[in-house]
């Protein structure tokens, strides 16, 4: 026999928003600028607790100051992760034509040798046809 339906607990689960999957990280220029000059500032052993603190990584701090001696502030304000593609759009653009080229002259290369295959057959059948009229 089912329960009542009013002694049945509420089973549905709502979503809690600090356990929602979180989004990059993005760091203004400034706060780089910031973070790069505190960590110059730092005594030994504090570098860690401000990374601690700031909730960063050492790989970060060391990424930023190569960025800031390789090409100045401009270079810090990059937002974009992960490495550039090798080729230019016109680059990938005649790659992929060339692909389709030489997939497309294969393609004539069989059906080329599918005719000339017909036309051999065409010819045997007609060898044969006035052989037998003879």
């Amino acid at each position: 026999m089912p329960k009542p339906v009013q002694s049945q607990q509420e089973t549905q689960v709502s979503p809690k928003p600090e356990l929602e999957k979180r989004s990059r990280r993005r760091f203004t220029t400034e706060y780089k600028l910031q973070i790069i000059a505190r960590a110059d500032a730092c005594e030994y052993g504090e570098l860690g607790e401000l990374l601690r603190s700031e909730g960063l990584y050492s790989s970060q701090l060391q990424q930023w100051r190569r960025e800031l001696a390789g090409g100045g502030e401009s270079a810090l304000a990059k937002t974009h992760p992960g490495p550039r593609s090798a080729l230019s759009p016109d680059q990938r653009r005649i790659q992929q034509l060339e692909k389709d080229i030489s997939r497309l002259q294969r393609r004539l290369e069989i059906t080329q040798d599918c005719v000339d295959l017909q036309k051999k057959a065409l010819s045997m059948l007609d060898r044969a046809d006035s052989g037998k009229v003879e």
